[in-house]
């Protein structure tokens, strides 16, 4: 693979540069920057001038309303929206389930659903994980029975994340309990939050956030027409959205972004009178987190090439789910040592020389624990790599 960019992606990679600077509003970006809670509104506001725009979804087709870049157009733009300290677009509604839809949806669901996803009209959440079925996600219990021309579906969702902005929830249900195969009996459903019998609970986690949640579900009544693909065959649509999760974990462009601020507060802070940046042993462990990175951000390079040639993704991207996540730990905790005593863990920091530094880098630490957990923990990532991709 050619590393090196030509003009037309320069130009290209100045064009989303230019605009980014010009249309993120500057109150979001500060909250970006600076760690801050994003609510639902900053949320929507956001991805309604992405969308108005045309960049909100760079991967759809063409056709209900992608780009049509090509895979190094969407990681340089993936790039330098991150270093723009854009605000995120949440993954669930454009990247997980209209990936979803757009493989497997019928054409009702598509025209439906994906218009809607795509100008924010609806805010989505993820159903996957339940109480005892986090990694080992096939052991899920939440049932949904068949009556008629709907389904009733009772059970447990938790760690749903912004569950509590959501419009919609799709949801991996048991639809068979008698099946030798657990993967078997599971099925793909889209469930109305509004719909009677959902409550939805808060967890309030180390950090004092507001972020995941428990969803129950009471007799909720969900139409026929909302199951995705066949019943019973909801693994083969779940194992394509996951592809699709970690892929998006590696967050290259926001570890560059942390690494650069990592580096600017360790050349103002002095341990016995010099900059903790020429300490020999912080200045290692830097270097290696940032030749680590280098190496990502080329695997990435490779996936996304990938993508553009063949349109899958093979069982190797949980190389970029494993290694992305260690990187943006590793970025953490050389954080926390260099803010020392000022990195309190809920109060904001008012770092020395950083104006605009004023975030909790403790909470912020403790909230990056999680990366190595979601989308499937990284013990389970090795697993996958070495059965599905080295045989073993």
């Amino acid at each position: 693979m050619d590393l090196n960019y030509s003009a037309e992606e320069n130009a290209f990679r100045e064009e989303v540069r230019t605009w980014l600077d010009a249309n993120i509003p500057p109150e979001l970006r500060e909250k970006v920057l600076n760690y801050e809670e994003l609510g639902k509104d900053d949320l929507v506001r956001w991805h309604k001038i992405l969308a108005k725009k045309g960049w909100v979804a760079p991967v759809w087709p063409v056709e209900w309303g992608g780009t049509g870049w090509n895979a190094v157009q969407r990681y340089i733009y993936e790039e330098e929206y991150a270093l723009a300290g854009a605000p995120p677009i949440a993954p669930f509604g454009p990247t997980m389930c209209a990936s979803v839809l757009l493989r497997f949806g019928s054409d009702a669901q598509k025209k439906r659903f994906l218009p809607r996803i795509y100008n924010c009209d609806d805010f989505w959440c993820q159903g996957y994980s339940e109480p005892g079925s986090g990694s080992d996600l096939a052991s899920l219990k939440t049932r949904a029975e068949r009556r008629g021309d709907h389904y009733v579906v009772n059970g447990q969702k938790t760690w749903t994340t912004l569950g509590h902005y959501g419009d919609w929830i799709f949801c991996l249900v048991r639809t068979d309990v008698d099946t030798p195969k657990k993967q078997d009996g599971i099925s793909f459903l889209l469930i109305d939050m509004k719909t009677p019998g959902i409550t939805v609970r808060p967890l309030v986690l180390l950090d004092e956030g507001h972020e995941v949640n428990e969803v129950f579900f009471d007799d909720v009544k969900v139409p026929l027409e909302n199951l995705v693909f066949e019943e019973n065959k909801g693994w083969t649509v779940a194992k394509y959205l996951l592809g699709h999760e970690r892929l998006g974990t590696g967050r290259i462009g926001g570890s560059k972004r942390e690494l650069a601020k990592l580096k600017a507060m360790a050349a103002k802070t002095l341990v016995n009178g010099k900059p903790l940046l020429e300490d020999v042993r912080f200045h290692d462990r830097l270097s290696r987190v940032e030749i680590e990175l280098m190496a990502l951000e080329v695997t990435n390079m490779r996936f996304l090439d990938e993508m553009r040639r063949t349109g899958n993704i093979g069982p190797e991207v949980s190389m970029l789910k494993i290694k992305g996540t260690e990187i943006q730990q590793a970025l953490t905790e050389l954080t926390m040592q260099v803010a020392g005593p000022s990195a309190r863990a809920f109060k904001p920091l008012a770092y020395d020389g950083f104006d605009a530094f004023t975030a909790s880098l403790a909470a912020r630490y403790f909230n990056f624990r999680k990366t190595s957990i979601y989308a499937g923990s990284n013990e389970i990532q090795r697993n996958i790599y070495s059965k599905m991709a080295l045989g073993l």
